[in-house]
C-alpha cells in the first residue's frame, strides 16, 4: 500500500505544470482519515461561491451565518464556534494561514478548489483549528493561460465584475493578475432616516507568481490587496420588528497579504518554507444601542500586522511516511475603542442608578456627552514543533502525530475619562435647583497583562482499505483554541469605575473579565470514504463525539451593560453524524446531497446566577442539509454547447440564541434554481436564491436589556456572465 504514502507525501513530479500545493497533506484529501468536503471548479461556478458563506450546508455540519458586517465572519462546525476573538476553524489561501478571523469574509476570484476538513487539525496546523480547516486554492497560471472575466447583476442592485489574466512566459515562469469590484444597496432600510442599511462596496487586486527556479526548486508568491466599505448593521428590535436607530453605523477594512512558498524536492524528501505577511486596518463604528435614542456609540479602530513562518519536511521509505515541521508567528494589534455616552445614556445608565441609591443628593451631568477612552496594544507570539508518521501495512494504514505548541499573549491598556457632574441638595425639594458641589471625574489608568499557554496536541488514527478507492477509519485527536484578552469589556469596566467614584461599588475587575482561558477538546470519530460505480458514486459518512473543556462563549452580560464578554464554560459535549453523497448516473445527470446533525450541550456551566447544564449551546445549528439535482441538455450548436438546469434546497436549524435556550429559530429551508447556457468561450447563468422567500433569522442578541435580530436575505434573482479565452 505504498501508493497511499506516496500520495500523502507528494507524487507530483511534473513541476512545470502545477503550482505548489499539498504542502502538509495529500493532494486528494479523501484518502486521509478525516471527514472532508471538496468543492471543485465547476460546482464553485454553478453555486456562485466567492466567499465561505456560500459553502454553508454544502459541507455537512458547517455553518457560516450572514449577518452584521464582514468583520463578523463566524463559523460553526459540529457545535463549536466563536463570534469574537479566536476562530474555531483555520483558513489557508494558497497555503498562507489567515491569522485573524475578522478577515475571513472576503470575495475571491478564480477559486480552483475548496477543501473543508472537519474535526481537529491541530497536530499539523496548530492553534485555532480544533473545529477543522479550510483550504482554498486559486487557479494556477501554469495550468491555465488566457483571459477570464465575469460580470453579475442581481437583486438589491447588486453588481459584481472581475477580470483575470494568466500568462506563462516560459517553461519556468508564469504569472497571473486579477481585479474585482462589487457593490450592493443591500436588502434592508433604516426606518429612522430611510437610508440603505447593509449597502456595500468592495474591491481587490491579486498578483500570483510561480517560478520553477530549477529542476528541484519551486517558488510561489501571492500578493493581495482588498478594500471593503459597508454601511449600517441591519439589526431590528424584537419588540417592533423595525430597524430604527439614529447614529451612524459602518465598517471599513483594508487588508494586505503576501505569501511566499518555497519548495525543494529531491529523491528522498521535500522541504518547504511558507512565509507570510498580513496587514489589517479596519474601523467599526456603530450605534451600540440600535435604538432611536441618544444612548451611546462605539468606534473601534484597529491596525494589525502579522508575520508567520512554517518549515515542513516530508519523506517516505517503503510503507512509512513522515512529516516534521516548525512554525512560528508574531502578531501585534494596535487598537483604540472609545465609547461616547450621550444624553439619554447618561440619564438611564448612570444618573438613574446613582439617584435611586441616593435621592436626597441626586446628581446631574455637566455635559451632554462624554467619552470613555480605551487604547490597547496586544502583541502575541508563538512557536511550535510537530511530527506525523504514516505507516501502511497491506490494507491497514496507521497515522500518529504530536505537536508542542507554545504561545505568549500580552495586553497593554490605557483607560481614561475626563468629565464632571454636579451634586444637588434635595432635602427640601424634588427639583435640581440647589447645587451642593461639583465633582470632577478624571480617570486615567493603564496597566499590562500577560499570559502563556503550552499545549501538547496528539493525534492517532487507523484506516482500512475496503477497496482500492474506499476506506473506513477511526481517529482520536486533541483540539486547541488559544486563550486571550477580551478588549470589548473595557468600556464597561470604566463605566463601573466611574460608578465607584460616585460612591457605588465597582462591579468588574479587569483581571477577571478581560482574560479568558484556552479551549480544549478531544474528538473521537468513526467514518468512511466510499468510491464505486467507476467513480460515478462518491459517499462520505462520519459519526463523532467531542468532549470539550473550558469552551469559549461570547455572552452579553445581564442588565444595562454595553459590551460583550468572552467567558469559559466548564465543560460541554457535542455528538452527531454527517453524510454526503455525489452521484453522476450518466453524462447528463448529477445529484448531490449532504446532511449534518449535531447535539451540542452544556455539561457543566454555571455563571453564578443560573445553571445551564443540559441546555443546548447557542448559535450552533442542530441540523444542516443540502440537496441539488442538475440536468444537462446537449445542444451542439456553433454558439451553444449545452443547457444545464439545476435546482437546490438548503436547510438550517434549530438554532438557540442564548444559553438559557429561551429564544430559538426552528429548522428552515430555502429553494434555489438556475439555468446555465454554456459554450467553450462563455457561460451565462440565470439564477434565483431563496425562491421560497423564507423568513428566518441569522443573528439574535440582547443589549442593555433589549432584544435585537437580523433577518435573513429575501428572495434574490440575477444573472452571471463568464468569459473564458484560453490561449493554449
Amino acid at each position: 500500500m505504498a501508493r497511499d504514502v506516496e500520495s500523502h507525501i507528494d507524487t507530483i513530479k511534473a513541476l512545470g505544470e502545477v503550482s505548489v500545493t499539498a504542502i502538509k497533506q495529500a493532494a486528494n484529501v479523501r484518502v486521509l482519515p478525516v471527514s472532508s468536503t471538496v468543492i471543485g471548479t465547476s460546482e464553485i461556478e454553478r453555486q456562485g461561491i466567492e466567499s465561505m458563506k456560500n459553502v454553508s450546508g454544502l459541507a455537512p455540519n458547517f455553518y457560516m451565518p450572514d449577518y452584521g458586517s464582514r468583520m463578523t465572519s463566524t463559523i460553526y462546525v459540529r457545535g463549536l464556534g466563536a463570534r469574537i476573538d479566536q476562530p474555531v476553524v483555520g483558513l489557508n489561501v494558497d497555503n498562507v494561514p489567515f491569522m485573524n478571523k475578522d478577515n475571513y469574509d472576503f470575495d475571491l476570484l478564480d477559486i480552483e478548489r475548496i477543501e473543508v476538513l472537519r474535526g481537529p487539525q491541530s497536530t499539523l496546523y496548530g492553534r485555532n483549528t480544533m473545529g477543522g480547516l479550510i483550504n482554498i486554492y486559486t487557479l494556477s497560471p501554469l495550468k491555465y493561460q488566457g483571459l477570464r472575466a465575469m460580470i453579475e447583476y442581481g437583486s438589491g442592485n447588486s453588481f459584481k465584475a472581475g477580470v483575470s489574466y494568466y500568462d506563462r512566459f516560459n517553461s519556468r515562469l508564469a504569472m497571473s493578475w486579477s481585479g474585482y469590484v462589487a457593490t450592493s444597496d443591500g436588502f434592508y432600510t433604516n426606518d429612522y432616516n430611510g437610508a440603505d442599511c447593509g449597502a456595500e462596496k468592495q474591491g481587490s487586486l491579486r498578483w500570483k507568481t510561480l517560478w520553477r527556479a530549477s529542476d528541484h526548486v519551486n517558488i510561489e508568491n501571492v500578493a493581495a490587496l482588498s478594500l471593503t466599505r459597508q454601511r449600517g448593521y441591519p439589526y431590528a428590535s424584537i419588540d417592533t420588528d423595525q430597524i430604527n436607530y439614529n447614529d451612524t453605523c459602518f465598517y471599513r477594512r483594508a487588508g494586505i497579504t503576501d505569501g511566499l512558498t518555497v519548495k525543494w524536492i529531491n529523491d528522498y524528501f521535500t522541504l518547504s518554507g511558507i512565509t507570510s505577511f498580513q496587514y489589517l486596518d479596519d474601523n467599526m463604528t456603530l450605534d451600540q444601542d440600535f435604538l432611536p435614542l441618544e444612548y451611546f456609540t462605539l468606534t473601534q479602530r484597529r491596525k494589525e500586522w502579522a508575520l508567520t513562518q512554517d518549515v515542513v519536511a516530508r519523506g517516505s521509505v517503503g510503507g512509512y511516511g513522515w512529516t516534521v515541521g516548525a512554525f512560528g508567528f508574531f502578531k501585534n494589534t494596535d487598537m483604540s475603542a472609545p465609547v461616547t455616552f450621550k444624553e439619554y445614556g447618561i440619564d438611564q445608565l448612570i444618573e438613574k442608578n446613582r439617584n435611586e441609591a441616593n435621592p436626597v443628593y441626586p446628581i446631574a451631568w455637566d455635559e451632554e456627552t462624554f467619552v470613555l477612552g480605551s487604547e490597547f496594544d496586544n502583541p502575541v507570539w508563538g512557536l511550535a514543533l510537530y511530527h506525523q508518521s504514516v505507516y501502511n501495512l497491506n490494507r491497514w494504514n496507521f497515522t500518529a502525530g504530536i505537536r508542542l505548541d507554545y504561545e505568549h499573549a500580552a495586553l497593554n491598556y490605557r483607560s481614561h475619562c475626563n468629565t464632571s457632574y454636579t451634586v444637588y441638595d434635595c432635602q427640601h425639594t424634588t427639583q435640581l435647583i440647589n447645587p451642593y458641589m461639583q465633582k470632577q471625574v478624571a480617570i486615567d489608568e493603564s496597566g499590562s497583562l500577560d499570559k502563556s499557554f503550552v499545549e501538547l496536541l496528539p493525534k492517532l488514527s487507523v484506516s482500512f482499505d475496503v477497496t482500492t478507492r474506499s476506506k473506513i477509519y477511526a481517529s482520536v485527536a486533541k483540539g486547541y483554541k488559544s486563550g486571550g484578552y477580551n478588549t470589548q469589556m473595557f468600556s464597561d469596566v470604566l463605566q463601573q469605575r466611574i460608578m465607584q467614584e460616585m460612591g457605588m461599588s465597582a462591579k468588574y475587575d479587569v483581571d477577571d473579565v478581560v482574560g479568558y482561558l484556552p479551549e480544549k477538546s478531544l474528538n473521537y470519530e468513526l467514518g468512511a470514504h466510499i468510491n464505486c460505480c467507476g467513480g460515478r458514486l462518491k459517499a462520505d459518512a462520519a459519526v463523532f463525539y467531542i468532549d470539550c473543556r473550558d469552551q469559549q462563549l461570547t455572552v452579553f452580560p445581564e442588565g444595562t451593560t454595553t459590551g460583550r464578554i468572552m467567558t469559559n464554560a466548564g465543560r460541554t459535549y457535542s455528538c452527531g453524524a454527517e453524510a454526503s453523497l455525489s452521484f453522476v448516473p450518466d453524462d447528463n445527470w448529477s445529484l448531490n446531497a449532504s446532511y449534518g446533525y449535531t447535539n451540542a450541550r452544556f455539561v457543566d456551566f454555571n455563571n453564578g446566577k443560573q445553571d445551564y447544564s443540559g441546555n443546548r449551546l447557542p448559535y450552533a445549528p442542530a441540523h444542516t442539509a443540502y440537496v441539488a439535482a442538475s440536468y444537462s441538455v446537449p445542444v451542439n450548436a456553433s454558439w451553444l454547447d449545452r443547457i444545464n438546469f439545476m435546482v437546490s434546497c438548503r436547510g438550517v436549524g434549530d438554532i438557540y440564541w442564548n444559553e438559557a435556550n429561551e429564544v430559538y429559530d426552528p429548522f428552515y429551508t430555502m429553494l434555489g434554481a438556475s439555468v446555465r447556457f454554456e459554450q467553450e468561450c462563455y457561460s451565462l447563468d440565470v439564477w434565483g436564491e431563496n425562491l421560497t422567500n423564507t423568513d428566518y433569522k441569522t443573528f439574535y442578541f440582547v443589549s442593555i436589556g433589549h432584544g435585537f435580530y437580523q433577518k435573513g436575505k429575501p428572495m434574490q434573482v440575477g444573472a452571471t456572465l463568464r468569459l473564458n479565452f484560453e490561449t493554449k
